[in-house]
């Protein structure tokens, strides 16, 4: 990776070349807005990645950011969407949720011990190497970078 410390720049803008354009690949899908998709997105990041051992964490950072487009943004209401890509190189996977907007800006909040909901930024934090939000109340994209270990 080209001198891109993902450690240190955590929450920071993506850099577009982690890895070799040769290295990549991409496959993305657009779900309708409802609770119903989020297992279908977890099953479309499943199926691109296989057995692989980031899988599961994969899968729950999709659901999170999935859950949190429909919950907080336009992509929830009647005949609302969201999109999934992932691009995988040979070390990265790049997640990226794309809703239609809202509001506000995705964040880490503190959630108190009664709440039901509050959580889902810290875990995608804490199972990631680094992840940030772009856009605006027009339509965001909040990605996750997640390392992928050398497979046999």
């Amino acid at each position: 990776m080209q001198g891109v410390d993902l450690h240190e720049r955590k929450g920071t803008a993506m850099c577009p070349m982690l890895n070799s354009r040769l290295d990549i690949h991409r496959w993305c899908r657009n779900f309708p807005g409802t609770k119903a998709q989020i297992s279908e997105a977890r099953r479309f990041v499943a199926s691109y990645l296989g057995d692989r051992p980031e899988t599961y964490t994969a899968e729950v950072v999709i659901s999170e950011l999935a859950t949190n487009a429909i919950r907080h943004t336009h992509s929830g209401q009647a005949a609302g969407r969201f999109g999934v890509t992932l691009h995988a190189g040979t070390t990265l996977l790049i997640l990226a949720v794309h809703d239609e907007g809202g509001p506000s800006t995705p964040r880490l909040c503190q959630a108190e011990n009664t709440d039901q909901s509050g959580r889902g930024l810290h875990l995608v934090e804490s199972l990631t190497t680094r992840w940030g939000v772009h856009g605006d109340e027009s339509g965001r994209t909040v990605w996750a970078l997640i390392p992928l270990g050398r497979t046999a």
